[in-house]
C-alpha cells in the first residue's frame, strides 16, 4: 500500500512503551539536514563529484563505511577551515525537524544527535535546535587547514548503536523508550537497537530492513508515530 499510493503505512504494538518514549535519536546528514556536509566540504574543496560518487555508493550499502569515509575524508586534505562556518550557516533544516523537536521537548523528551558526519556541524545544529546531546566525528584542523583526518575513532554504524545504547543508560532511559531515525546503512545498527527505528526518506536498503519508514511526510510526521494529534501540536 505505501509504495503503491505514497503514503506511508506503520504498525506498532500499542503498549506501555509506545506511549512512554522519552529520548529520542538523530543521524544528521540527509536526516535532520537535507545535505551530506562531506558533500558540501567537497564541493568547496573542488572534488565534489569524486567526493560524491563516495558517498551514494556507502550509503547504499556497497562500500563499508570506514574505508568510504577515509577515501572522502583524505580529499579534503587542505581545505581552508574557514569555509565550515559558511557551510554550517547555509544548511538546510529538514522538514517538519524544527516542529517536532519542540513538540517532543515540551512532551518531555531527550534529543540526540549521532552521526557519521562531522561534530562541527552537530555542534552548530546542538545550539540551533536545542539537542541535549550529540556524538560526532571531530575533523583534524592544523594551521587553519583541514588535515584529511579525523581525531579519534570513527563514528560508523556500530559506534552509532554503541553511543545510543551508553546515551540512554547514562539518562536512565530504557532502549525500548528510544526512537532512532536515520536514512544511510550505517544507521540500521540503531535503528534496530532502538525501540521505534524509523528509515526516513531512506535508501532502499535501509527501508526494506527497518521496522518503521516514513517516505512522503517531513519529520514531524514522527509525531504520528507516537499518537501524538493534530490538535495538540503546537
Amino acid at each position: 500500500i505505501s509504495n503503491d499510493d505514497e503514503v506511508d503505512v506503520a504498525f506498532q504494538a500499542d503498549d506501555l512503551y509506545r506511549r512512554n518514549r522519552r529520548l529520542i535519536v538523530f543521524d544528521m546528514d540527509s536526516t535532520l539536514i537535507q545535505v551530506e556536509v562531506i558533500d558540501e566540504l567537497a564541493k568547496a574543496a573542488g572534488v565534489g563529484e569524486q567526493v560524491a560518487a563516495i558517498t551514494e555508493a556507502a550509503m547504499r550499502g556497497e562500500l563499508d563505511f570506514r574505508e568510504s569515509f577515509r577515501r572522502r575524508l583524505a580529499l579534503l586534505k587542505g581545505l581552508d577551515a574557514g569555509v565550515l562556518a559558511r557551510i554550517a550557516r547555509e544548511l538546510p533544516i529538514t522538514e517538519g525537524a524544527e516542529r517536532l523537536i519542540s513538540n517532543l521537548k515540551r512532551l518531555g523528551f531527550r534529543i540526540g544527535i549521532l552521526s557519521g558526519g562531522f561534530s562541527y556541524f552537530a555542534e552548530y545544529l546542538q545550539r540551533r535546535l536545542g539537542v541535549d546531546r550529540i556524538a560526532a566525528n571531530e575533523l583534524d584542523i592544523r594551521d587553519g587547514r583541514l588535515t584529511g583526518e579525523i581525531r579519534g575513532e570513527i563514528v560508523d554504524g556500530a559506534k552509532k548503536a554503541e553511543l545510543l545504547q551508553q546515551m540512554a543508560t547514562e539518562m536512565g532511559i530504557g532502549l525500548q523508550q528510544v526512537i532512532a531515525v536515520g536514512d544511510g546503512a550505517n544507521d540500521l545498527p540503531m535503528l534496530a537497537l532502538a525501540g521505534l527505528g524509523v528509515a526516513f526518506h531512506a535508501k532502499p536498503v535501509v527501508r526494506e530492513n527497518a521496522r518503521h519508514a516514513i517516505s512522503t511526510l517531513g519529520l514531524d510526521g514522527i509525531l504520528y508515530l507516537l499518537g501524538v494529534r493534530d490538535r495538540e501540536v503546537v
